[in-house]
């Protein structure tokens, strides 16, 4: 039996690639402020994001997040004061504008981050509400007296995407407290009030109509509404849907709802694309547990889930993001995990988001500013854009090679992200085919899946183990798309070494 070696890794990537997104697509996560910095402020700006746009596209990326870029008394700039202008240290209105003109140019979809659960309690509407009972803006936001809510104030429970024990808040008069989810200097709007609703209908059609995004991250998607009110939530981004998409057909929305899939699921026909973050911790999972059935169990379970809703989704898959601890990390340094994580990713179906610097295996654990520090582009001695604003204390120089060194090394994890990248653009199963489980009585530590579209199946096989396995393969998968690791043939046998992945084909 002879073996047909299409691409091993680190080799050459297809010609044809093709892009897919939103479907199947793939969305570079940017937080500005620690991306590029243009004018020696120390912090990242929407310029640097424009002069680093050729780098993202060769990357492979298909569209870029901006984490918010709005006015905000906070480093994070999740508590909103202006929903209409840029904060100061990112830019201006124009230097977005001529992003958004730079990333259409070539090919890159810009979504950025609306957060509309709540504003920053030094919002204009909130100065206002707090003035009385009589404030036309009072009711924008969801207020009670003390007496009448004594009882829930410190009795909220700690929640998946929350940590906070407090949900009202006395702005100082200790007679009527305000409601906020997240904690006091975030105030949840009030979206009973009608006029609310239309505040926010008004600022998402300025950034469709009047800018020209393409689509928006919904922060908090699920706290619309509180959990018992679960329908309205679901109610209201269908209506948000049908408002946005008057201005934008082709509008995309992606979903921050952060929960089970029994819970996530009632959110599509408002929010087409949704974060699958049971995809992200049963990866670290399977990693770290070397079980390689998890992650496939799972992810065919959440499809299928979905597709009893709407056959209408966009899986939004993520091995990291800015809320979680980097992926090298949690897989504790393992470089060989690390780079079959993004093996596994890139070969699962979905619409995958990178978060910034995992291509070039960034460190960070919480608090949250430290999973958000610097890029690393060139040795710190030359790196003219480096973002100071923060000391990082786990991606420096000693810890995390710069990207300019990783790219001349073909071993880094720059080249193997890239690589993975374009051999998912160009291989039409790996994108949009449909996922298959292996029937194979398969070792633990086999995850073993097959890709299918059309005509091309693929057969999947990664080895999450520590130890190599011998596996019989059908007699009709010959043909080696990819490979990672230690891969060897013997007959119809094939042998995967630790943390070792395969790619085959008809």
């Amino acid at each position: 039996m002879g073996v047909t070696l299409l691409t091993s890794c680190e080799s050459q990537v297809p010609p044809n690639v093709v892009n897919y997104w939103p479907k199947a697509g793939i969305t570079y996560e940017i937080f500005v402020q620690s991306f590029f910095d243009t004018n020696g402020d120390g912090i990242g700006d929407l310029n640097g994001v424009t002069q680093k746009l050729d780098y993202v596209s060769d990357l492979g990326a298909n569209a870029i997040w901006l984490m918010p870029i709005m006015p905000s008394p906070s480093y994070h700039k999740y508590d909103v004061t202006d929903y209409k202008a840029i904060h100061p240290d990112y830019g201006t209105l124009e230097d977005f504008k001529n992003l958004l003109e730079e990333a259409h140019k070539r090919d890159l979809k810009v979504v950025i981050d609306l957060i509309i659960n709540h504003t920053s309690s030094e919002h204009p509407w909130f100065l206002e509400s707090k003035k009385g009972r009589d404030n036309p803006y009072r009711d924008y936001y969801v207020w009670a007296q003390k007496d009448t809510i004594a009882d829930f104030i410190e009795k909220k429970k700690v929640t998946l995407d929350s940590d906070n024990i407090r949900q009202w808040h006395d702005p100082g008069d200790g007679e009527d407290f305000y409601y906020g989810f997240f904690y006091g200097g975030m105030p949840d709007l009030n979206f009973d009030n009608e006029q609310v609703r239309k505040e926010i209908f008004e600022i998402g059609k300025f950034w469709l109509e009047e800018i020209g995004v393409d689509g928006f991250r919904l922060d908090a998607a699920k706290h619309i509404y509180p959990d018992e009110r679960a329908k309205d939530n679901h109610e209201f981004w269908k209506e948000f849907r049908s408002e946005m998409t008057k201005i934008n057909p082709d509008l995309y929305l992606v979903g921050e709802v952060y929960d089970q899939k029994e819970v996530v699921a009632p959110f599509l026909p408002g929010l087409p694309a949704l974060f699958n973050f049971d995809f992200h911790y049963t990866l670290i999972e399977s990693l770290n547990k070397e079980d390689g059935k998890l992650l496939v169990d799972k992810e065919k379970s959440v499809l299928d889930y979905y597709e009893r809703i709407t056959s209408d989704f966009i899986d939004a898959t993520i091995s990291s993001n800015h809320d979680q601890p980097r992926l090298l990390n949690e897989l504790k340094s393992d470089q060989a995990k690390y780079k079959q994580a993004i093996a596994i990713l890139m070969s699962m179906p979905g619409a995958p988001y990178l978060y910034y610097g995992e291509e070039i295996g960034m460190l960070g654990l919480k608090p949250d500013e430290h999973i958000r520090e610097p890029f690393l582009w060139e040795r710190q001695a030359e790196d003219k854009g480096r973002a100071t604003w923060i000391k990082p204390i786990y991606s420096t120089d000693s810890t995390v090679t710069p990207l300019a060194i990783q790219m001349k090394d073909e071993s880094s994890y720059f080249h193997h992200y890239q690589e993975l990248i374009h051999l998912r653009n160009s291989t039409p199963a790996l994108a949009i085919g449909s996922l298959e489980k292996s029937t194979e009585n398969y070792p633990k530590s086999i995850m073993a899946f097959n890709r299918v579209l059309g005509d091309q199946n693929l057969m999947v096989i990664h080895n999450v183990g520590k130890k190599p396995v011998q596996l019989p393969i059908p007699s009709d998968f010959q043909t080696v798309v990819y490979e990672l690791g230690s891969v060897k043939w013997k007959g119809n046998e094939l042998s995967l070494g630790k943390n070792a992945s395969v790619v085959l084909s008809k």
